[in-house]
């Protein structure tokens, strides 16, 4: 009898595909771990030199607020998405990527939950179980909009598994809303215009972020097609549409927290201000790569050349996600 073994010489048709896919594995957990460091490092860097205190642990819950920001935009963006693919004739709506909104949700849970326990600990590091006052969480305006974001997420997680996904919607509203409320507290000037600020402009970056993600998934599930092109197109337009409306919202919130006459000294010389500039700049950057895409989108031989700057795009906009998490951790400036 004569074994037959295969040789070196037989290569394994699928061997380059399971190297991109791989490679790709390996880039996206680069890119996770890096975005996970601007939250745990950049307070620290933001607040030397200030002689500003931060609370404890503010790496920790600046982390935690990303995370809850990224669980946010995943899940919005999909069905944001593919709302614009239903609009487009030939769409091959069946053969969509897989979702990835009830893992999103599940990471947005236990990221709210523990902001739920750092609230019910007198917003300071809880170290035993015995430190928090749960019950406490009921009687205070920050624990019930923790609360209320806990169990948002939990109820979007069950939406995602359920035969009725578009009904996210609704706990993902009510995540919106805890957190342009938590982050104007009544005693501020003007909260509820605040408050509506954050609303619209979380809302829009929400889309934005995470209708750019599920477009490109989109695209590389469904090849060179006509119907990804068209696609493309639509967010490009509505995506002109947010961003006008996230720097009108960002630049008013910004005045009302930083008075005109200080805002060149607190762009340097406090935490929140030095924050803010980072977010600017890569603002500004993601804003360039948004027009690059556009113009190779109706103006190159290969529409589809445009998913080059997009995914750049993408990639910078984790960035933002990251440095607005760093942000609300931050203290605030002082109004001069």
């Amino acid at each position: 009898m004569t074994l037959i073994r295969p040789t070196d010489e037989v290569a394994d048709p699928g061997e380059p595909a399971r190297r991109r896919a791989t490679g790709r594995a390996v880039a996206v957990l680069v890119l996770v771990a890096v975005a996970a460091l601007i939250p745990l490092l950049g307070p620290r860097t933001a607040l030397h030199g200030t002689g500003e205190a931060a609370a404890p642990g503010v790496g920790g819950i600046a982390l935690l607020r990303t995370v809850v920001f990224a669980a946010l935009c995943v899940p919005a963006g999909e069905l944001f998405a593919a709302r614009l693919a239903r609009r487009v004739p030939g769409a091959p709506l069946a053969d969509a990527p897989r979702s990835w909104a009830s893992s999103t949700a599940a990471a947005g849970f236990v990221a709210a939950l523990g902001l739920a326990s750092v609230v019910a600990t007198g917003n300071l590091l809880p170290h035993h179980l015995s430190d928090m006052d749960v019950g406490g969480l009921y009687q205070t305006r920050d624990g019930k909009l923790a609360l209320l974001e806990v169990n948002a997420f939990a109820v979007a997680w069950l939406c995602a598994r359920s035969r009725r996904p578009a009904t996210q919607v609704w706990p993902l509203a009510a995540v919106v809303v805890a957190e342009a409320l938590r982050a104007h507290p009544t005693t501020e000037h003007g909260p509820l215009v605040g408050s509506g600020l954050t609303l619209v402009h979380l809302t829009c970056a929400a889309l934005w972020v995470g209708g750019l993600l599920h477009v490109l998934r989109m695209l590389r599930k469904w090849r060179p097609s006509e119907a990804g092109v068209a696609v493309l197109g639509l967010y490009a337009r509505v995506a002109a549409v947010l961003f006008a409306a996230l720097t009108a919202t960002g630049t008013w919130s910004a005045l009302r927290r930083m008075p005109p006459g200080t805002v060149l000294d607190q762009l340097t010389s406090t935490a929140y201000g030095r924050t803010l500039l980072a977010k600017v700049l890569v603002v500004a950057a993601v804003a360039v790569l948004a027009v690059w895409a556009r113009l190779r989108l109706r103006r190159a031989a290969d529409p589809l050349s445009a998913c080059t700057p997009a995914r750049a795009e993408v990639v910078a906009l984790g960035v933002v996600v990251a440095v607005s998490g760093v942000l609300t951790a931050l203290p605030l400036p002082i109004r001069w």
